[in-house]
């Protein structure tokens, strides 16, 4: 397997120090790959070394490298010459246009601003039965973390019914028109176990936020939860061509 010319290992392998560790670390490998830093036949630096660059635990290290080969980004073997590899480049079977590569950050801007809102005012109004109801589609997501069709039904139901909780009309509008772009965005990336069981986590503790009603931390939880996403896009979109 070739191996191609070192590149500045500072650039991609600077330490993380978001929040959202897991889904920062995908985006920063995917974004390497996809721009040529990390080119096919390059082999990742050993998990001690890789998880002291990027100062995050061993767990979330190989919770992304999972991810990122669950993708067809990575490829893993074994054997005295065995390691972490990038893999050869697979062709997307659909290219989403131009003019959804080029907007996808604004939709993603949106979203955050409409979603920490909500998360702050269903805090305050959302009652025990729609809590109880958040909470068992968290569990429907948990359950059907390997059939992404419903997980995602489950995932769109669990944010239009948090605006729902707010008891505004306009939000509720709002969100389901942010969750078809967002559905139009996430359509075009793979979507491994990883990826959603992370996601799915950051739920269930944003129902925990909400019977507290503690609305600083639902605004933080879900503020997370929409940077996560962003992380993920960014690393695993197709490039502009």
């Amino acid at each position: 397997m070739s191996v191609a010319p070192p590149v500045s290992e500072d650039a991609v392998f600077a330490p993380v120090r978001s929040q959202t560790a897991f889904e920062e670390t995908v985006e920063r490998l995917g974004t390497a790959i996809k721009l040529g830093l990390l080119a096919p036949g390059t082999q990742l630096p050993a998990e001690r070394e890789l998880c002291r660059k990027l100062g995050i635990a061993r767990s979330t290290l190989r919770q992304a490298l999972l991810a990122l080969g669950q993708t067809g980004h990575l490829q893993a073997t074994r054997g005295r010459r065995g390691g972490t590899f990038v893999a050869d480049p697979q062709p997307p079977s659909e290219l989403p246009s131009e003019e959804l590569l080029a907007q996808w950050q604004e939709v993603c801007d949106s979203r955050m601003a409409l979603e920490v809102g909500v998360a702050v005012l269903a805090a305050q109004r959302a009652d025990g039965a729609v809590l109880n109801a958040l909470a068992g589609l968290v569990g429907e997501m948990e359950r059907q973390v390997g059939e992404y069709p419903n997980y995602r039904l489950a995932d769109v139901r669990f944010h239009v019914a948090l605006a729902e909780s707010t008891g505004s009309s306009r939000l509720v509008a709002a969100m389901t028109a942010t969750q078809g772009e967002m559905t139009d965005l996430i359509a075009h990336i793979s979507h491994p176990a990883a990826v959603l069981r992370a996601s799915n986590e950051q739920h269930q503790r944003l129902v925990r936020a909400l019977r507290t009603h503690d609305g600083a931390r639902a605004a933080r939880i879900m503020s997370e939860h929409v940077e996560g996403t962003t992380h993920i896009l960014g690393g695993l979109l197709p490039s502009r061509t």
